[in-house]
């Protein structure tokens, strides 16, 4: 096939036109695809959790005040008891015979009290008339003031062999349930030795292990606390007590929160979630930490124009940092959308495409 030669120059011009579109297409940049997320603010409150037990803030080792033998034990673990309630008896026999000799030396001590006593009147008598001496006098004195100490003396030991007789039935010293029992019948006790732990039912605690990191926002901040049992169920608590030095093996400090309202469906033993909040202080808007950029120059963070997918770095106030997330209280308007993945790639003279997932 033959062209006319007119037509060369305009093919010519054509193929070249063709080449130099084509070396354009190639030269342009491939548009950079980019994850971001938009800036909301909220109010800031921080929580953090900790497992927990409910334990009773009074929880009584009750002994027996005597030694002897165990007759009888009236409780069981579990089991709720009323103030002065009898939990558990000794063998009285001994204890009765205790009392019953003091008894007997009080009897005793009161005859030779009433026979020195009646020596001193006589002697008084004999000696007015000028038949008896002041020595003797004396004697019968001094013997009078002696029997009267021995009275006194074995009314308190029948008021001691009393006590001890007492002290043979184990009492609830309050309100409260049994958490535990250590003796038998048939056993042989010592004074002091545990024999019923009773735990008072007026105050319920959850007691946490508390990391040294988190110690001094304790008594400032809000906590509530929700059982297992009932996960969707929150009392209040207060901080009543924190221990003062950590733990040696794990480093973290003993907290005792005192539950508020806490009904008997909150039962000793149960675990449960004490949820600690920081009170609100101010705005802040919650991006992920791959979202923020800091080149020795203090954090920033890229915003991008979704319409033109133009990029701007600004810098940012950090509120303070997370697990996973970066909490910023300024630098960045509501609304608007910053990348959140791969910023240390991205320069502000690139444009870029936001979209909703990156696949790979």
């Amino acid at each position: 096939m033959r062209f006319a030669p007119a037509l060369l120059p305009m093919m010519a011009l054509a193929l070249a036109a063709c080449t130099e579109g084509k070396s354009e297409v190639k030269d342009e940049p491939p548009t950079r695809p980019v994850l971001a997320r938009q800036i909301h603010y909220e109010t800031a409150v921080r929580e953090r959790s900790f497992v927990a037990t409910v334990r009773p803030r009074i929880e009584s080792d009750l002994a027996f005040r005597v030694t002897g033998k165990v007759a009888r034990r009236l409780v069981e673990v579990g089991e709720t008891v009323k103030a002065d309630q009898v939990l558990a008896m000794l063998d009285e026999s001994d204890l009765q015979l205790q009392l019953d000799q003091a008894e007997a030396e009080l009897r005793a001590a009161r005859g030779s009290q009433a026979q020195a006593r009646a020596d001193l009147r006589r002697g008084e008598v004999l000696r007015k008339d000028g038949w008896s001496t002041d020595a003797n006098l004396e004697k019968q004195r001094a013997a009078a003031d002696e029997a009267d100490a021995r009275v006194l003396r074995a009314e308190r030991a029948v008021s001691l062999a009393g006590n001890a007789l007492a002290y043979a039935s184990l009492r609830a010293d309050a309100d409260g349930v049994v958490t535990a029992t250590a003796v038998e019948p048939g056993q042989v006790v010592a004074a002091g030795q545990t024999a019923v732990r009773v735990a008072r039912l007026e105050e319920k605690e959850a007691v946490v292990a508390v990391p040294e990191a988190l110690v001094g926002r304790l008594p400032k901040g809000e906590v509530k606390v929700s059982l297992w049992s009932q996960p969707d169920r929150f009392y209040a608590a207060r901080l009543r007590e924190l221990s003062p030095g950590a733990d040696p093996a794990t480093r973290t400090y003993q907290a005792r929160f005192t539950i508020l309202r806490a009904g008997d469906d909150v039962r000793f033993g149960m675990t449960a979630t004490v949820i600690l909040s920081d009170p609100a202080a101010g705005q802040v808007a919650r991006v992920p930490l791959s979202a923020v950029l800091d080149e020795g120059k203090g954090p920033a963070l890229f915003v991008v124009d979704r319409q033109t997918g133009e990029l701007a770095q600004k810098p940012v106030e950090v509120a303070g940092y997370e697990a996973r997330d970066v909490l910023v209280k300024g630098g960045v308007a509501e609304g608007e959308w910053v990348v959140a993945l791969g910023t240390q790639k991205l320069d502000t003279a690139q444009k870029v495409r936001v979209v909703d997932s990156l696949q790979f």
